[in-house]
């Protein structure tokens, strides 16, 4: 009997350490910060390694459709709400033909 109440007892413990208000929670980022310095700076006919250059590498391909390329960037500021920012490149061929951007107001990189 004492063995279970023991055993009952730590994981109650071990269990409430996981709620505990104090813990600290940071700050999580992932994904390319773009900018849009970076975007103005994109001119029509720039070859996908200038573009790369310009904004890096992207986040995701598409397999199926080359002329597309995906830069995202997620936010999650201490565990709150997670911010998202996506921008999709187009291309004809091997060159930049312009982009499409939904970028937060502000990028808290830091």
């Amino acid at each position: 009997m004492q063995k279970l109440t023991a055993i009952v007892l730590i994981s109650i413990l071990s269990l409430s350490g996981c709620v505990f208000p104090g813990v600290y929670k940071i700050n999580v980022q992932q994904g390319n910060i773009v900018t849009e310095d970076d975007l103005k700076s994109l001119s029509q006919g720039m070859a996908r390694s200038q573009v790369h250059a310009v904004l890096g590498s992207p986040l995701m391909l598409n397999p199926v459709d080359p002329s597309r390329e995906y830069y995202v960037y997620t936010f999650q500021r201490r565990g709150g709400d997670i911010q998202e920012q996506r921008i999709i490149v187009y291309y004809e061929g091997d060159e930049f033909s312009h982009y499409d951007a939904r970028l937060l107001e502000e990028t808290p990189a830091y």
